[in-house]
């Protein structure tokens, strides 16, 4: 049996290698890992999603860190990954333990790890907990197990409720006066997951006017997979195209990315959020900061950012890279394109919820519909089209490799237009003389090639997408 945790955790298909004793054996290496950092007097955040068995799965793993007599905090009810995270910050938690799958198809489940300051566990961590699992292995070692009520009865287990702390938390990074006097109507999609009905509670007392969609219990996600992208918000658009909704808000399974929908029933991606977000924090409330983007995002950050003369730091694929920086210190806003992103004060992670909210201060604010903002940023920092394609690998090839093949490849010019650049932060990224560019990356956990592609319209995106698959044709 081979458990490897990715840049978030591990994840597996339940049933199949995602089993309550794999998961036991995993807490095990997890409170081996927790004792390694504070023996004196550990303790752990537990919180879990809307997946099939994932309160039964919180609880098991809470039976194994109360046996190895650690102080364990397992909220009561599905919570979203970021107010999990923020827990362990407000209770001065040793660490954290969500369990999700975040936007995964719903046959998966998974366990992300948090450190003690409120994001993902770094790499090292990691490769620890996959160090301590396999030491337990070879030595024949099994979970220590307790039984909860005893655990709960002798208070080494607490059952609790996160979302108020971390409610409170946000309302100090949030103008909700701003947003009620805005008296939006707004549709908030739980898409089923453990960010239902959150963004409606935060705004309850105020003057918004808020309808939530899919957000009953639904271990199924209603057969699609709970991420936030256009295809999958078929009914969020439909159901703002029905009414006279000012804005749509979208949260992933375990709600720490975003996606958006305008009052037309036009998908707003992350880009242009973190663009507006981003554009909003330096103008209005005179942050100023570092900006720190994914390789794969958007390059109106940097605009943006060269705009107030602040530096722009680009990151490999993942929140981990951007919390390194978030950590340092310095940083106004950090985000990446799949809707994960993070403003100075919070903790070092992608919160969908937050960012929901900050979207809806940037609209009341300005009094202008969400689609006449995209247009205005657009018209000042654009044009800016994104499109990326993803594509199976026949053959197996290590990512080195596969970087260094396409370097071999590069040409002079895309499409007609020179390339300026290329970088290699993560896989092989082409700046072209229009502002356009062009990045094709092995993904890190799955045979597949990613091609990603922005240019100032869809017409000069398709032929850098047709280029780039060519190119990994070639590879």
């Amino acid at each position: 049996m081979t458990i490897k945790f990715g840049t978030d955790g591990w994840r597996a298909v339940i049933s199949d290698t995602f089993t309550f004793a794999n998961l036991r054996l995993v807490a095990q290496a997890i409170a081996d890992f927790i004792r390694e950092e504070n023996n004196a007097d550990p303790s752990v955040i537990i919180g879990y999603d809307t997946r099939f068995l994932s309160d039964r799965y919180a609880a098991e793993v809470a039976r194994v860190m109360a046996a190895n007599k650690i102080e364990t905090w397992l909220a009561r009810a599905d919570t979203p990954t970021p107010a999990i995270s923020y827990a362990i910050v407000h209770k001065k938690a040793t660490a954290g333990i969500m369990i999700t799958a975040s936007h995964n198809p719903p046959r998966y489940n998974g366990v992300k790890l948090k450190a003690s300051y409120g994001g993902s566990a770094s790499p090292a961590q990691n490769k620890r907990v996959e160090h301590l699992l396999e030491r337990n292995l070879s030595a024949g070692h099994s979970p220590d197990l307790m039984d909860l009520e005893t655990a709960l009865r002798q208070g080494i287990i607490h059952k609790f409720d996160p979302t108020w702390a971390y409610y409170e938390h946000l309302s100090t990074l949030v103008d909700l006066d701003c947003i009620s006097a805005g008296e939006l109507h707004v549709v908030a999609d739980g898409m089923y997951g453990a960010g239902r009905g959150i963004i409606g509670e935060m705004l309850a007392r105020g003057r918004t006017h808020i309808q939530n969609i899919r957000h009953k219990m639904n271990p199924g996600f209603g057969g699609i997979h709970p991420e936030p992208i256009a295809q999958h918000l078929g009914l969020l658009r439909s159901t703002i195209q029905a009414g006279h909704w000012d804005v749509g808000l979208a949260t992933d399974g375990d709600a720490d990315r975003i996606g958006a929908v305008d009052a037309c029933g036009d998908f707003v991606d992350p880009h242009r959020i973190f663009a507006l977000v981003l554009h909003y924090l330096l103008e209005k409330r005179g942050w100023r900061g570092k900006v720190v983007r994914t390789v794969s995002t958007t390059r109106m950050i940097d605009r943006i950012a060269q705009a107030y003369d602040l530096e722009v730091i680009e990151t490999p694929v993942g929140f981990n890279h951007i919390a390194d920086h978030m950590l340092a210190g310095g940083v106004v806003m950090g985000g990446e394109e799949s809707g994960g992103m993070s403003v100075q004060g919070h903790i070092p992670e992608g919160d969908g919820v937050l960012l929901g909210l900050l979207l809806l201060e940037v609209i009341a604010n300005a009094d202008k519909p969400l689609h006449k903002l995209v247009d205005d940023l657009l018209a000042k920092y654009g044009p800016a089209q994104y499109a990326r394609t993803d594509l199976k690998l026949t053959a197996s090839i290590a990512k080195p490799d596969m970087v260094k093949l396409l370097l071999n490849l590069a040409p002079e010019t895309i499409a007609g237009v020179i390339v300026e650049s290329i970088q290699t932060t993560d896989g092989v990224k082409y700046y072209l003389a229009d502002g356009s560019w062009l990045l094709i990356r092995p993904s890190g956990t799955e045979p597949v090639l990613r091609v990603y592609a922005e240019a100032p319209n869809d017409k000069r995106v398709r032929a850098l997408l047709d280029f780039g698959e060519e190119m990994a044709q070639k590879a």
